[in-house]
């Protein structure tokens, strides 16, 4: 037998087959969930704000006028990164959640490309 290029397939594929549409159809209303889900995340004890979108999409960085001065920009863009990094890792978190639902029982994604969900 032939090395499958997917790795160790499901005990019942045929099951899982019947599956597949409403996995689509769930994956269609997750996208569209993330798509609106709004993320926020902060730094510097609010002094710098951040939105993503469920996807990973920047929305909006808020910057507070009281740490706003030209000769500390360094310290503002550490606080930016930091805050951008915690929204994405919140959104990827949210989406593998969700992504997690709706996955049949004995189906991994460890096999899925990278960006499939």
């Amino acid at each position: 037998m032939a090395n499958n290029p997917f790795g160790k397939m499901p005990p019942n594929i045929g099951e899982l087959m019947k599956k597949l549409p409403k996995a689509m159809e769930d994956a269609r209303k997750i996208e569209a969930e993330l798509e609106s889900l709004r993320i926020e995340a902060q730094s510097g004890a609010g002094a710098v704000k951040v939105a993503v979108t469920g996807k990973g999409d920047l929305i909006e960085i808020k910057i507070s006028q009281d740490i706003v001065n030209p000769e500390e920009t360094e310290i503002l863009e550490d606080l930016v990164t930091i805050a951008v990094r915690d929204a994405l890792t919140q959104a990827a978190s949210a989406r593998q959640a969700r992504v997690g639902s709706i996955i049949p029982s004995g189906f991994g994604t460890e096999g899925l490309p990278g960006g499939f969900f």
